[in-house]
């Protein structure tokens, strides 16, 4: 059973462990040869780690504790700036690259609030894809049906590891289409996408500046509501459950319920089923736009565009270092005129308000994270063709809530010991702590019902 920060912080509260014993586990995993670690994990910083328990210890024994993630392990993904470090974005194209003046705004953050960073963790290359694949660090296998050897989603692929395997607590990552909530999803975690303004992107490597955001995977909802404040600089009390029998949920039966497979078709209505019982009320509605996201980023949308613009003197120097399954990707960009971007932006605003009235009366959205179990690494590996469907398939609804700079929810929600399925709450710009109030509510029913 996985720890939660809740759990850990009870324990360090009550003297029943230290930071610096938390710290060593989560070492331990990472460098077991016979585990991931070496996967999950492209910088492990061990006597950094090491240093910032002791110190954390040291407060607490005068009692002082700066925040409830006070001495807990905690992982970041491979494009958070850190001080005095190249960031690698999980490429190799960098290398030689200058490093970074400043710990990134998020990194300041963690570690002001006595977070114990114990390494960067690996992911897609420049977070360019929902798999999780990289050519460069090898990929990190997902907890689930090892003996297949299966991918963790992506492109935040070395997070959720991190913590299905005990090597943090909780895993930062960024969310661009899904990069948060897919490895969640498909590791059976908790990941959550705030708004995009929510948490600073000072210091974070972009893929798409229109796009990213910061969120955190972690075992519970608790979790993520937590590291989410302390990302976000937000004082207020955290969210508390809601009230399940005083909501109203929309289903969207445009596109997101499409090709889903027999797991995932069974536990998102198991999940519905357990919602409705306990008395919310769930609409079936049509959301016509969604149909038309795809021509609008016909042409590679903003992540094409934003990416060129920003790798496109890289890509000149170093262009042969790159995957090529990411770099072709990028540079799509290279053929969005201005004209073609200033209509992305008004096709944006014009789908968002159509959107947003479509939902407008209701508390959240529910639809499949991914409407597909974690596939084999070795089929997509093998084939151009299997890989870029599967990608497209997996990143297609989380990538609706971002055009619509949503805040959304993956939460568990298949049967106990089954393939891990994951269930999106989401909801417009500003919703966050509303959705992560029904998380709670949620996650709360599912651990009431007998598997």
């Amino acid at each position: 059973m996985i720890s939660t920060v809740n759990e850990q912080k009870l324990a360090l509260a009550e003297g029943r462990t230290t930071s610096s014993a938390l710290t060593e586990e989560a070492l331990k995993r990472a460098s077991d040869p016979a585990g991931e670690g070496s996967r999950v994990f492209t910088r492990l910083y061990a006597d950094e780690a090491r240093a910032a328990a002791q110190a954390s210890d040291t407060l607490r024994k005068a009692g002082l504790a700066r925040s409830p993630i006070e001495g807990l392990p905690i992982s970041i993904k491979d494009l958070f700036d850190v001080a005095g470090e190249v960031t690698m974005a999980g490429s190799v194209a960098r290398a030689g690259e200058p490093a970074a003046p400043e710990d990134a705004v998020v990194v300041k953050r963690l570690r002001a609030a006595g977070a114990v960073i114990v390494g960067r963790t690996n992911m897609t290359e420049f977070a360019y894809s929902g798999l999780g694949l990289n050519p460069h660090y090898d990929v990190p296998r997902n907890p689930w049906d090892r003996g297949t050897g299966r991918i963790p989603g992506g492109s935040s692929s070395g997070a959720a590891v991190s913590v299905t395997d005990g090597m943090a607590v909780a895993g930062i990552g960024s969310d661009t289409g899904g990069s948060v909530r897919i490895p969640a999803a498909l590791c059976g975690l908790v990941g959550f996408k705030p708004t995009a303004e929510r948490v600073p992107l000072t210091g974070v490597l972009p893929l798409s500046f229109s796009l990213d955001s910061i969120g955190a995977i972690a075992p519970s909802v608790a979790c993520c509501a937590i590291l989410d404040a302390v990302m976000a600089a937000d004082e207020r009390p955290l969210p508390v459950p809601a009230d399940l029998g005083r909501l109203r949920f929309a289903v969207p039966t445009t596109l997101a319920l499409e090709g889903m497979d027999k797991n995932v078709a069974q536990a998102f209505e198991a999940a519905l089923s357990r919602l409705s019982a306990a008395g919310a009320r769930i609409d079936e509605i049509a959301v016509p736009e969604f149909a038309g996201l795809a021509a609008i980023n016909a042409k590679g949308g903003f992540t094409a565009a934003e990416a060129w613009f920003w790798h496109r003197d890289l890509i000149e120097r170093a262009g042969d270092r790159y995957d090529p399954r990411v770099v072709s990707r990028i540079r799509r960009g290279k053929d969005i005129s201005a004209a073609d971007y200033l209509d992305l932006q008004a096709a944006r605003r014009a789908w968002r308000a159509g959107v947003e009235a479509r939902i407008e009366g209701y508390d959240a959205l529910l639809l499949p994270t991914v409407p597909v179990v974690a596939p084999p690494i070795a089929d997509l590996a093998a084939s151009d063709e299997a890989y870029y469907a599967a990608n497209g398939l997996i990143l297609r609804n989380p990538t609706l809530i971002n055009f619509l700079d949503g805040a959304a929810l993956s939460v568990p929600c298949h049967a106990s010991g089954g393939a891990p399925v994951g269930l999106m709450i989401a909801g417009p710009a500003g919703s966050d702590r509303r959705i992560l109030g029904i998380g709670l509510a949620v996650e709360a029913l599912r651990s009431q019902t007998p598997a």
